[in-house]
Protein backbone atom coordinates (compact mmCIF):
# COMPACT_ATOMS: atom_id res chain seq x y z
CA UNK A 1 0.00 0.00 0.00
CA UNK A 2 1.09 3.54 -0.66
CA UNK A 3 2.50 5.71 2.10
CA UNK A 4 0.74 8.72 0.60
CA UNK A 5 -2.20 10.07 2.62
CA UNK A 6 -4.72 12.16 0.70
CA UNK A 7 -6.26 14.99 2.72
CA UNK A 8 -4.78 13.24 5.78
CA UNK A 9 -7.84 10.97 5.62
CA UNK A 10 -7.31 8.10 3.17
CA UNK A 11 -4.86 6.14 1.05
CA UNK A 12 -5.31 4.46 -2.32
CA UNK A 13 -3.78 1.26 -3.60
CA UNK A 14 -3.97 -0.90 -6.71
CA UNK A 15 -5.10 -4.52 -6.47
CA UNK A 16 -3.78 -7.45 -8.49
CA UNK A 17 -6.87 -7.17 -10.69
CA UNK A 18 -5.94 -3.56 -11.59
CA UNK A 19 -8.67 -1.93 -9.48
CA UNK A 20 -8.00 1.05 -7.22
CA UNK A 21 -9.34 0.98 -3.66
CA UNK A 22 -9.30 3.76 -1.08
CA UNK A 23 -8.88 2.93 2.59
CA UNK A 24 -9.64 5.21 5.52
CA UNK A 25 -7.56 5.72 8.66
CA UNK A 26 -9.68 3.07 10.39
CA UNK A 27 -8.50 0.52 7.81
CA UNK A 28 -11.89 0.11 6.17
CA UNK A 29 -12.24 0.16 2.38
CA UNK A 30 -14.18 3.17 1.11
CA UNK A 31 -14.38 3.31 -2.70
CA UNK A 32 -13.38 1.03 -5.58
CA UNK A 33 -12.64 2.30 -9.09
CA UNK A 34 -10.83 1.26 -12.25
CA UNK A 35 -8.97 4.59 -12.35
CA UNK A 36 -6.70 6.04 -9.66
CA UNK A 37 -7.79 9.68 -10.02
CA UNK A 38 -11.46 8.70 -10.12
CA UNK A 39 -10.94 6.72 -6.91
CA UNK A 40 -9.39 9.77 -5.23
CA UNK A 41 -12.16 12.10 -6.47
CA UNK A 42 -15.00 9.75 -5.50
CA UNK A 43 -13.47 9.14 -2.07
CA UNK A 44 -13.27 12.90 -1.45
CA UNK A 45 -16.93 13.24 -2.49
CA UNK A 46 -17.96 10.32 -0.27
CA UNK A 47 -16.09 11.58 2.81
CA UNK A 48 -17.43 15.12 2.33
CA UNK A 49 -20.96 13.70 2.08
CA UNK A 50 -20.48 11.68 5.25
CA UNK A 51 -19.22 14.79 7.05
CA UNK A 52 -21.63 17.42 5.71
CA UNK A 53 -24.55 15.33 4.48
CA UNK A 54 -25.29 14.21 0.95
CA UNK A 55 -27.21 16.50 -1.43
CA UNK A 56 -30.90 15.83 -1.97
CA UNK A 57 -31.56 13.72 -5.04
CA UNK A 58 -33.31 15.33 -7.99
CA UNK A 59 -35.97 13.72 -10.15
CA UNK A 60 -34.70 13.57 -13.71
CA UNK A 61 -37.58 11.55 -15.17
CA UNK A 62 -41.02 11.53 -13.60
CA UNK A 63 -42.18 8.60 -15.76
CA UNK A 64 -44.74 10.55 -17.79
CA UNK A 65 -44.77 10.21 -21.55
CA UNK A 66 -45.92 13.19 -23.54
CA UNK A 67 -47.16 13.24 -27.14
CA UNK A 68 -48.36 10.39 -29.29
CA UNK A 69 -46.65 7.05 -29.44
Amino acid sequence: MSDVWYDEAFQVYETESKLWISKGKDGKNLVTSNDKQACIDMTRFYLKGKQEGFPESRVINDGKVGGKL
